[in-house]
């Protein structure tokens, strides 16, 4: 495909960013793809803000502040490490906790134990629920790595393997960086390029030949300051304009877009 590739109505991108594109709406250099999880590839964003909701809500209420909203996911927590995510969170209310140890129980009033008390509450949602793969994601994914294009996920979850697994993606997933592999290798998470920058170098590939694809504005952020190729933002909720000012070159509300009429 080139550049006369056809794009759907609801795919948007910078003036001259798909000229050159392959049939996977990328440019022809492009050798790996770097995939977001939740949100992109997984529709786990809902539990994570469910999450989220129920841990921060009586933390808020007992400061007299107002309850955790949509928007708050999206600025402070969404793409994040854990810690990070309640860290930036607090301070954007106002409210300081001690660090504490990344051991501490889920009930402690640290920002570690906010942060294990979220994923104590996602694990269980998890269980119960199930993991639901993202079909027009599912297509795209299984193209790109048939098509013999490098594929990896780099997410901030420290679940990222099992999530993997419960969605039935592992064999169309080459390497994964998660929050367990930043966290043993000191990485800063994102919107650091640190963890793209290092599933790229699994795959052998230079960051200019890959493409990052991102729902959340802190990945979007990070793939743009990693030098990458080419950044997709996704949109699931109605922040198209914020991701491209965010750094994505092309904005699309399903990665089976990109694919056209093929």
């Amino acid at each position: 495909m080139t550049a006369d590739l056809r794009i759907p109505p609801n795919v948007s991108a910078l003036p001259g960013t798909l000229r050159n594109v392959n049939r996977f709406g990328l440019p022809e250099r492009t050798l790996a793809c770097l995939f977001d999880l939740d949100g992109v590839l997984t529709q786990t964003s809902g539990v994570h803000r469910s999450a989220w909701r129920d841990v921060f809500d009586p933390l808020l209420a007992a400061h007299d502040q107002p309850p955790f909203t949509d928007e708050d996911y999206l600025r402070f927590v969404d793409g994040k490490p854990r810690r990070d995510g309640v860290r930036d969170f607090l301070t954007g209310r106002g409210i300081t906790l001690p660090e504490g140890s990344p051991a501490d129980p889920p009930e402690a009033d640290t920002v570690s134990g906010v942060g294990n008390r979220k994923n104590e509450l996602l694990l269980q949602a998890l269980a119960r629920d199930g993991v639901e793969v993202i079909a027009g994601s599912a297509t795209y994914l299984r193209a790109v790595h048939d098509a013999g294009i490098r594929t990896a996920v780099v997410t901030s979850s420290s679940n990222g393997a099992e999530v993997i697994r419960a969605a039935g993606l592992e064999h169309l997933v080459e390497q994964r960086v998660d929050g367990l592999f930043a966290e043993r290798e000191a990485l800063p998470g994102k919107p650091q390029p640190d963890t793209f920058q290092a599933a790229a170098r699994l795959l052998g590939v230079e960051p200019a030949r890959a493409a990052v694809f991102e729902d959340a504005l802190a990945g979007v952020a990070a793939g743009r300051a990693g030098g990458f190729g080419f950044v997709v933002g996704v949109d699931r909720g109605g922040q198209a304009e914020a991701l491209r000012e965010a750094g994505a070159d092309i904005v699309v509300d399903d990665l089976s877009d990109l694919l056209g009429d093929q």
